[in-house]
């Protein structure tokens, strides 16, 4: 067998970092599933852009978060934070709603909550949001661009409708496979990328891959926080 060439170890250091940001999904999907085995946590859903998350109290890292700072529906202005990319990337298309674009909040305890679109505007990141007591008005923020903390996307919402809470949508988890089908793509693909790669180097790639997909395996059943693989790899992104 020859020793690996400049050019394998070099795409095994590609299929290293590629493998880092799938372990970093996985681990997040799967921890995230587990946490959001509670049916009690609110859900929003934004029909235009394929948006069904649990939110969280607790913190950015387990998808989309309640600010502390803001209240909830009926009581005053909400404000909730989702990353544009990596870790589920929830609002990862909310450049995409216009005005008049439904925003839909189920909270337990407190029913259905219809929002309008009604704003969307870009803020420095130093840009201070302060939620009103007794305001009608959900705030969805993000970062932008994508890939950039520089700046923050902010959508407004306008309170247009309430009716009893869909008890169906809260116990709906459209996420329950993706830490699977992650895994499932990263051996697909690798293993057709093995096959094309020259001969003599194959087993090299083969041994890498199978290696990353038995870590991703054991990562859906016993996941770690995700936050501490992206602690390690944030240079990668540019140090966002």
């Amino acid at each position: 067998m020859k020793k690996p060439t400049i050019s394998t170890i070099i795409v095994i250091i590609c299929i290293l970092i590629i493998g880092l940001y799938a372990m970093g999904e996985v681990n997040y999907f799967s921890s995230k599933i587990a946490v959001e085995r509670n049916v009690e946590a609110p859900t929003i859903v934004i029909p235009s852009i394929g948006v069904n998350e649990k939110i969280n109290n607790e913190s950015l890292s387990q998808g989309v978060l309640h600010e502390p700072s803001s209240y909830v529906p009926l009581t005053g202005d909400v404000l909730l934070f989702g990353h544009r990319t990596l870790q589920g990337s929830p609002f990862l298309r909310l450049n995409e709603l216009s005005n008049g674009d439904e925003l839909v909040l189920e909270w337990p305890g407190i029913g259905e909550m219809k929002y309008k679109v009604v704003d969307s505007t870009i803020v420095p990141a130093t840009y201070s949001l302060n939620a009103e007591e007794g305001g009608n008005y959900l705030y969805l923020i993000t970062c932008d661009p994508i890939g950039s903390t520089e700046n923050r996307l902010i959508i407004k919402g306008e309170l247009s409708e309430t009716n009893p809470i869909n008890t169906q949508i809260l116990q709906d988890n459209p996420q329950e496979s993706n830490a699977l089908i992650i895994t499932a793509i990263f051996l697909v693909a690798g293993l057709i990328f093995s096959f094309i790669y020259p001969k003599d180097q194959r087993i090299y790639i083969l041994a890498i891959i199978l290696i990353i997909f038995a870590i991703l395996l054991y990562c859906c059943i016993n996941p770690i926080p995700s936050e501490l693989i992206y602690d390690k790899i944030i240079f990668l992104n540019g140090g966002i």
